[in-house]
């Protein structure tokens, strides 16, 4: 027996695994000498042939027993063989406590410690490692099995090295089920290396799973199949002085994660509300898994990948954070969602859960779930992230750029980065941010999904475009004022308290074709530095039932994260007035209505809706508008304006031009008089002149036969 004092700790994980396997070899020499001194095979071809004297030998044996099991070892041997069988086995245990004392860390304890295996399952592990270590173990295995093909362990071969007798390959039998440790984590697969279709379970083969022998081996590289899927973010250093994190959300999970060892949290809420931030300041390694990409994964692919990722997650020390569990919530994803429950229910420690919908678990999990919402920030908390983003007192007023958009913490991030590279794109030289810069790059960050679903206009006109009278441009003005400082209200004086819906802004634009309702919605988009999106309402409303409650549901639920204003041009289309129900379109028709002024009364942002007949607007929208704007047709003096403002100044105007002869004599919108300047203005470039008179009442023809009025040229005669 070794001497206490002599031994010395494993240096590495390797000597240990080395120091078992020599163990291994002890075993393997004792049945190699056994098979040795068999009796002689018959001459010939010994794989094709059975002889008389093996059959009575195999009629004679203990069932359960290998022939060469049966050769009996000389005393002096079996009393050797067991005394250095206890040796090397008390020197390793001594070692391995050295070991650990000494914080060395060895893999093959880890493993059996991650996933609680026995000692003759960690045996088999050892057994199943030999030949990937080195190659004459797949010889010897073959040797023993009497079949030159067969390198890899049966299970046959596995039970005759490890159970002195029947009634204890029994027992192992439960080691090798699917719901066993070494099956349920892959840590190991059955296969056959036989061209049997179907051999006994004795003669599979077991081969060790690849990450474990790469993990064995000292590997702390990502298991390959879950590349796709998955990723680890390391825990970093923390130093012995540092203070523990001050936000009071992180607080509190931390103290829940100390008091309960096995634990599910779930955290909802949009994305960028700081769910993977929070989850990191918790100081562990995470294994972030794309929970979305998985689920579109098979059921069987689904299983095998999800045990993959939360083994992976073990064996790297590390938190499951499984993103995305929103995607688990389908009627049709209820195999995976129930797998990944199962999955999670059995991982030891904190598992952490991410996504944006309320859900519970309709029946309680055998350890506790906590769902921890996480709400957007309020507007204040919004300022404070942007000025933590631009420390330096150079940068512009964020409070406008706090007020207008409803961003996360992320989005305010990115938000700022983007902010920077614009001024450094526009000015490498002396980068200077401008308000300019961050409205761009806000708008960048918001949800862009909404542009599939609506046509998104550039703004492109100003106020100095706008001709109307002074009381439509101060409701306007007003308009821009209530988004401006709609935090100051709600937030800061607390009106947001007594409202429960309508915190939105809704307004009517009502008029003729024309009149500039397109125009006043431009403005206001470029006024506010807000992305403008027109609702193409042959895309929304469809015949068939409830589609276009599913299409206006789409539309609103991106505007809500889209920092954008809705504009549904020819509004009473879709806002008509309810009728009494005659039959199931009247009814269907109603419900659309109904749905519709829910889903605005509860929107948060800015709709417009535009309208040629507010007559046929249902009353019911009336009340909910919080302006209604009349753009009326334009009289004279309006329509001599609109003239005047509607030339660019580049554009060659002759002297003979009379705006205000036009003003009095074409008496048709903005809209319209802007037809009649472009079409004069492609006159006279195909005359290769300038604009005359000529030109613009031969447009102004052209314009009345669109609309099926007859006009002479003799009415333009003064």
């Amino acid at each position: 027996m070794a001497d206490p004092a002599e031994v010395i700790p494993f240096p590495h994980s390797l000597a240990h695994i080395l120091a078992e396997l020599a163990r291994l070899d002890l075993l393997l020499r004792v049945q190699v000498w056994r098979a040795r001194h068999l009796q002689p095979e018959a001459d010939g071809l010994p794989a094709f042939y059975i002889s008389d004297g093996e059959v009575d030998a195999l009629l004679e044996k203990t069932v359960g027993q290998p022939l060469w099991a049966t050769v009996p070892l000389p005393p002096d041997t079996a009393v050797t063989l067991q005394n250095s069988l206890d040796e090397m086995t008390t020197v390793s245990g001594q070692r391995q406590t050295l070991s650990t004392q000494h914080g060395i860390p060895l893999r093959l304890n880890k493993l059996a410690n991650h996933f609680g295996l026995n000692q003759f399952e960690i045996d088999t592990l050892l057994i199943c490692l030999a030949p990937e270590i080195d190659v004459s173990y797949g010889r010897i295995y073959a040797y023993l099995q009497d079949d030159i093909t067969r390198k890899q362990p049966s299970l046959d071969l596995l039970l005759n090295l490890l159970c002195p007798g029947i009634m204890a390959k029994i027992a192992a039998h439960s080691c090798f089920t699917p719901h066993a440790p070494l099956g349920r984590h892959h840590l190991l697969e059955l296969f056959s290396e036989t061209p049997a279709s179907q051999p006994t379970w004795l003669n599979q083969s077991l081969k060790l799973d690849a990450r474990i022998v790469s993990y064995l081996l000292d590997s702390d590289e990502l298991d390959g199949r879950l590349h796709p899927y998955a990723r680890l973010h390391s825990a970093p250093a923390i130093a012995s002085n540092q203070p523990p994190p001050t936000n009071e959300l992180t607080r509190r999970i931390g103290a829940i994660t100390q008091t309960i060892d096995d634990l599910v949290l779930y955290f909802q809420g949009i994305a960028g509300v700081g769910r993977k931030d929070t989850a990191i300041a918790l100081n562990h390694s995470l294994l972030l898994i794309n929970g979305e990409q998985l689920a579109a994964a098979p059921p069987e692919m689904f299983s095998r990948l999800a045990r993959l990722a939360f083994r992976e997650a073990r064996l790297q020390t590390a938190v499951p954070y499984w993103d995305g569990f929103d995607a688990l919530l389908a009627e049709d994803k209820i195999i995976q969602r129930e797998t990944l429950l199962e999955i999670v229910v059995k991982q030891p420690g904190l598992t952490i859960l991410a996504g944006t919908a309320v859900w519970e678990p309709p029946t309680p999990l055998t350890i506790p779930f906590i769902r921890i919402p996480f709400t957007p920030p309020t507007t204040a908390e919004q300022l404070r992230c942007w000025q933590n983003s631009f420390p330096e007192t150079t940068a512009p007023d964020l409070n406008d750029v706090a007020n207008k958009f409803r961003l996360t913490t992320g989005q305010i991030k990115a938000a700022a980065a983007s902010a920077r590279n614009l001024a450094r794109w526009r000015q490498p030289e002396n980068p200077q941010l401008t308000a300019a810069d961050l409205h761009t790059a806000a708008r960048l960050h918001s949800n862009q999904k909404l542009a599939q679903l609506a046509q998104k206009i550039e703004p492109h006109f100003g106020w100095a475009d706008m001709v109307l009278p002074p009381e439509r441009l101060a409701q306007l003005h007003e308009m821009c004022h209530q988004v401006q400082h709609r935090a100051q209200v709600y937030d800061e004086w607390g009106f947001g308290q007594k409202l429960a819906l309508g915190k939105g802004l809704h307004v009517l634009f009502a008029g003729p074709p024309g009149t500039g309702k397109t125009m006043a919605a431009d403005i206001i988009a470029g006024e506010l530095g807000l992305d403008l999106y027109k609702i193409d309402l042959a895309a929304v409303v469809s015949k068939f039932i409830g589609e276009t409650e599913k299409n206006l549901s789409r539309i609103f639920a991106e505007a809500e994260t889209s920092n954008a204003i809705l504009f549904f041009d020819e509004a009473d289309a879709l806002f008509g007035k309810r009728t009494d129900v005659q039959d199931a379109h009247d009814r269907y028709a109603n419900l659309e209505i109904s749905y519709l002024l829910q889903r605005m009364e509860a929107y948060e942002g800015v709709t417009i809706l535009a309208t040629n007949l507010r007559k046929n607007m249902d009353e019911a929208f009336m009340r909910r508008m919080h302006f209604i704007v009349e753009f009326p047709f334009p009289d004279a003096a309006m329509r001599h304006r609109i003239w005047q403002q509607i030339w660019p100044t580049a554009t060659p105007v002759g002297a003979d031009v009379d705006l205000a002869f036009l003003a009095e004599r074409v008496a048709l919108a903005g809209g319209n008089i802007r037809n009649m300047a472009l079409a004069a203005t492609f006159l006279a470039a195909a005359d290769g002149g300038q604009v005359t008179m000529a030109h613009l009442v031969h447009a102004a023809q052209r314009e009345y036969q669109k609309m099926g009025k007859l006009v002479t040229v003799e009415e333009f005669t003064p």
